[in-house]
């Protein structure tokens, strides 16, 4: 019996390597109608750009259609996708994702803010939830008023998880120009904000 120890094979170097393929792998797959490949992309991806289109849009049912959209885009335009490292996929699809809801967003009618009801959910942790949800809602519909570039600098700030460096390569700026757009977003949002009736939430600002 030959003793491997902690060695791997050939064989299973080879599928270890597969087990985790990146995205431009994926979607070369993609490109030639793997839908497994497809698949594997929706679902490393989906969860994040769910999380942020929700946040932006304020309700699940618009985010999914967005995301889902979003995905279709993907599927239709893997075959032109240029694999030569000047463009990660997730920066490019956190672009297609932001921009599609915020579009979504500005075409939906704002009800009352009023209209939020009373807060509801009894879990340990629920009114933290809620206050933070409503948050959420009162700085989306407050940024509906300020110019498209601030709305998304603004939204990948809150609502994206991402960090400076992220966020400015999602917006194709420097990281100065980033900060300067987010600086100039604030002081908008809080005018708007103003108007609304609203004239702080806390840290958020």
């Amino acid at each position: 019996m030959v003793h491997k120890g902690n060695h791997l094979s050939e064989d299973d170097a080879a599928r270890s390597s597969e087990i985790e393929p990146d995205d431009d792998a994926l979607l070369v797959g993609t490109a030639a109608g793997d839908r497994r490949a497809f698949q594997r992309l929706m679902e490393r991806h989906s969860r994040a750009m769910l999380a942020l289109s929700q946040r932006v849009v304020g309700n699940t049912h618009d985010a999914d259609e967005v995301v889902q959209e979003a995905f279709l885009k993907v599927w239709t335009k893997a075959p032109q996708w240029q694999i030569d490292g000047k463009a990660k996929f997730s920066t490019w699809l956190y672009r297609v994702v932001l921009n599609a809801s915020l579009d979504r967003l500005r075409r939906t009618p704002l009800a009352p803010l009023e209209d939020a009801g009373d807060i509801v959910d009894p879990t340990p942790n629920g009114l933290d939830r809620a206050l933070a949800t409503q948050r959420q809602k009162v700085l989306a519909r407050a940024m509906t008023a300020l110019p498209p570039r601030q709305q998304a600098a603004l939204s990948l700030h809150y609502f994206g998880d991402v960090s400076g460096p992220q966020a400015a390569e999602i917006l194709q700026l420097s990281l100065s120009a980033c900060e300067a757009l987010l600086a100039r977003g604030k002081r908008g949002l809080r005018k708007s904000l103003a108007a609304l009736g609203v004239t702080g939430l806390g840290d958020m600002l």
